[in-house]
């Protein structure tokens, strides 16, 4: 596994799943005076772990977490572990399923990251792939907003985009790309067996070569005057048909 520098995490369900999970915590910090149920969760997972926590007033939290949505908690936590491909490749084959990955191109907004993860998770797939150049890194508000999705799904950054598309093409995996400019709908198209669905950049979509690298390119019906959807939108509405076929054999 490689490894970002220290980070922070913010949020009750994003710090739960890292108490949860047994990622290294370092610091916890919870605002002054708050109660609750999630509180009372994390108090009794960090005591149960052998983590301190502090209690700090609200105003340094929001310093704490650059002004995002903190909801009373932070963890200062160890580096985020990420996978390689051939353990997202591992995984899916330890639970006897055909891979279902999703490569992330060049995503600059860390909520996009994020909410991509999140579906990823909740659809069972195996793990994502990120660019080490050019992309946003799984970081704190990755985390919040996976909610806590981070913790269990599988993330790996990789150097060469356009190369591991070649490695998943050679071990048996089509590649799918989504593109305005493809001819097929993504629901009239063979999207059962091991899939790896590309989804590019918010304002560039993803790159010619990843393009051209793709075994097939599908579309999603625009019907409206917008003619394009949100990444991580665009990610749910495909993952979620690849889910369909899969669920319904």
């Amino acid at each position: 596994m490689d490894n970002n520098s220290n980070d922070k995490i913010f949020g009750r369900n994003a710090v739960l799943e890292a108490l949860t999970a047994n990622r290294r915590i370092d610091r916890l910090y919870l605002q002054d005076g708050l109660r609750g149920g999630d509180i009372a969760k994390i108090k009794a997972l960090a005591a149960e772990r052998k983590i301190s926590f502090t209690f700090i007033p609200r105003a340094k939290l929001d310093e704490l977490s650059g002004g995002g949505a903190h909801q009373g908690v932070a963890a200062l936590v160890g580096a985020y572990e990420y996978s390689t491909v051939e353990e997202i490749l591992d995984y899916a084959e330890k639970k006897g399923e055909p891979p279902f990955i999703v490569i992330a191109e060049n995503l600059s907004d860390p909520h996009n990251l994020g909410s991509i993860i999140r579906t990823v998770n909740a659809c069972g797939a195996h793990g994502v792939i990120i660019p080490k150049n050019r992309s946003v890194s799984v970081n704190s508000t990755v985390a919040k907003t996976s909610a806590g999705a981070s913790e269990y799904t599988r993330v790996a950054r990789v150097t060469n985009i356009a190369r591991t598309v070649d490695f998943l093409k050679e071990r048996g995996i089509w590649v799918v790309g989504t593109d305005l400019s493809a001819k097929q709908y993504h629901f009239e198209c063979d999207l059962s067996g091991a899939v790896a669905v590309v989804i590019g950049s918010e304002s560039d979509g993803i790159s010619r070569l990843t393009r051209e690298k793709c075994d097939f390119l599908v579309k999603i019906p625009m019907l409206g005057e917008t003619q394009s959807l949100n990444a991580s939108v665009a990610a749910g509405v495909i993952l979620y048909e690849i889910t369909r076929r899969r669920i319904s054999g």
